[in-house]
């Protein structure tokens, strides 16, 4: 079922662009080149981050490449240093936009920790 909305989700936003639809308007925070292709990474993040997770909680591996604290810290607003805290909020926007749930930010923290330290800085 995953893989067939995700391939549905793959099929569909093209076409979505391509006939005018509105997709929405994503603050997308510092931006720039992602670990991988955008388009991929749209297809396949959550199988990312859940084998990163696995990766780290089962096995004590941890690689930055595709971890959560990464993408939190190139895609949290510039304006508020988070990936959830208003509607354009670049997890919250395609997640509203496709009603899925984001599950992630019950346990961690939805907020760039480099933008924290800075402000708690002694």
């Amino acid at each position: 079922m995953k893989l067939f909305a995700s391939l549905l989700l793959c099929l569909w936003m093209p076409m979505a662009l391509a006939t005018g639809m509105t997709v929405p308007k994503l603050d997308i925070g510092k931006g720039g080149q992602c670990v991988e292709d955008a388009q991929w990474m749209r297809k396949n993040h959550m199988d990312l981050l859940k084998h990163q997770r696995d990766d780290t909680v089962h096995k004590g591996v941890r690689n930055t490449k595709h971890s959560l604290k990464g993408c939190i810290e190139c895609h949290a607003s510039t304006l508020d240093d988070s990936v959830t805290a208003r509607a354009d909020s670049f997890c919250v926007a395609c997640h509203r936009y496709e009603s899925v749930k984001i599950d992630c930010f019950e346990c961690h923290s939805d907020k760039r920790k480099s933008a924290w330290l800075q402000r708690n800085a002694k």
